[in-house]
């Protein structure tokens, strides 16, 4: 092996042992002093899906089989995208300290918080899957394809949230902004609502929103207890594909500069 061969492999393995230790902090500080813990990964979603329940469920529940499994799995997904993309969008600018004084990739900061709204994820998935067993029974093998619909879902949230991280760093109102605009895309998701209650023309222009395609990856493989057709694994790789591609972009076009803004 030759030296410079060598020396990649040292800085890889750097990299990943420093990737571990930002997940582990974010992990240890996000339940730091709480008295729930991890149970509330568990509980949050629950008590959402009950509240939505009681608002939607005399308007939907009719046109949309195992409506709170419907609802439950729109929310899960929903939560992990704007927590993992809300979390990157600080994940420069907080970690300025180390930025400034330790030379590694920038991009290890929003992956880092990325990977660890992914482990509040793998909890909440508890309370979903216990959910679809009690309502649509025990899964066929086609579940074993969520974990693959959850990729797409988290480098969705990534690509979003490298944007978001380098807007953060000359815009530092982008926080606030990112609030309005996530409670904004809710509601231009089907989380709570059927599409069938959308006009033929609305619902060609869901197509062009990422988090449909995801969603609709998630609820066939649990609800319908089949395989996604074609076209929502195509969505599903554009979407990934296409966020990771322009939020990737802007953050490698302009990391260089990061450090003359923290």
């Amino acid at each position: 092996m030759s030296a410079g061969t060598h020396d990649a492999s040292a800085r890889s393995a750097g990299y990943g042992f420093l990737l571990r230790q930002l997940v582990a902090r974010d992990f240890k500080t996000r339940y730091k002093r709480s008295v729930l813990g991890v149970f509330w990964s568990l509980l949050n979603p629950l008590m959402t899906m009950g509240i939505q329940y009681v608002v939607f469920s005399a308007l939907f529940s009719g046109q949309v089989a195992d409506y709170p499994l419907y609802l439950l799995s729109g929310i899960v997904c929903f939560n992990f995208f704007t927590e993992a993309a809300g979390a990157a969008l600080t994940s420069v600018t907080g970690n300025a300290a180390l930025i400034t004084r330790v030379h590694v990739p920038v991009e290890v900061y929003p992956v880092s918080r990325v990977l660890s709204a992914a482990v509040n994820l793998l909890f909440s998935l508890l309370p979903l899957l216990t959910a679809a067993l009690l309502t649509a029974g025990l899964p066929g093998p086609s579940v074993l394809l969520l974990p693959l619909g959850l990729a797409f879902l988290a480098l969705t949230a990534l690509g979003v949230g490298l944007g978001l991280a380098t807007m953060m760093v000359y815009f530092r109102d982008t926080q606030f902004l990112w609030g309005a605009v996530s409670m904004l895309w809710m509601y231009l998701t089907p989380v709570f609502y059927p599409v069938s209650i959308l006009p033929e023309g609305l619902r060609r222009l869901l197509m062009l929103n990422p988090l449909y395609h995801v969603i609709t990856f998630v609820r066939t493989l649990l609800l319908d207890g089949r395989v996604p057709g074609p076209g929502t694994w195509l969505g599903c790789a554009a979407s990934a594909g296409l966020s990771m591609l322009l939020g990737g972009a802007v953050f490698t076009r302009h990391r260089d500069e990061f450090v003359m803004y923290l």
